[in-house]
């Protein structure tokens, strides 16, 4: 029995990075070029304006002070949390153009673009997420519905900073 778990555990494993990879629009020899930079520390350490990568297919570079692009995995949230509140004491509502971020200040507003079809729109940070490993944002639902990702589910996107009432950095955890 334990063994049976253990080997649905790694299948599921396996599928959701091979669903990240599609979304980020990696095939097998493009995460094994990934894996093989990260390994040497030249995504960490050798790319001129990284700052950090904490998790493959993620870097932050600085644009300016105030401003920073990072690439990732976004996924969205709807009905579930819908009316309920979120981490800054606003009531959720899926049909507003707001998002969920582990570190950027709440009220921040962040230029999302799908990587699959450019399609892009500014969200208003007013959650703390998402809490699965290897996504760097929450989208509501209607964020979701325009940048066209309800059927995917998860896709890779290009976040972009444009105002922050904190001068915290983009954090991709």
């Amino acid at each position: 029995m334990e063994a049976a778990r253990r080997a649905a555990l790694t299948r599921t494993r396996t599928n959701l990075q091979r669903r990240q990879n599609r979304a980020l629009g990696l095939n097998r020899k493009g995460s094994a070029l990934l894996s093989v930079l990260v390994g040497t520390g030249l995504l960490l350490n050798g790319w001129p304006g990284v700052l950090s990568a904490t998790e493959v297919g993620v870097a932050v570079s600085p644009l300016s002070e105030r401003r920073s692009v990072a690439n990732g995995i976004a996924s969205y949230y709807g009905k579930g949390h819908h009316g309920k509140k979120t981490a800054n004491g606003e009531t959720f509502d899926m049909y507003k153009l707001t998002a969920a971020h582990r570190s950027l200040p709440f009220g921040s507003r962040v230029k999302v673009t799908n990587l699959s079809n450019n399609r892009s729109i500014v969200v208003r940070i007013n959650d703390r997420g998402p809490f699965v490993a290897g996504r760097i944002i929450d989208l509501s639902q209607a964020a979701a519905e325009q940048l066209e990702m309800i059927r995917e589910g998860i896709v890779g996107v290009k976040l972009e900073v444009l105002e922050s009432p904190g001068a915290r950095e983009l954090s991709v955890r």
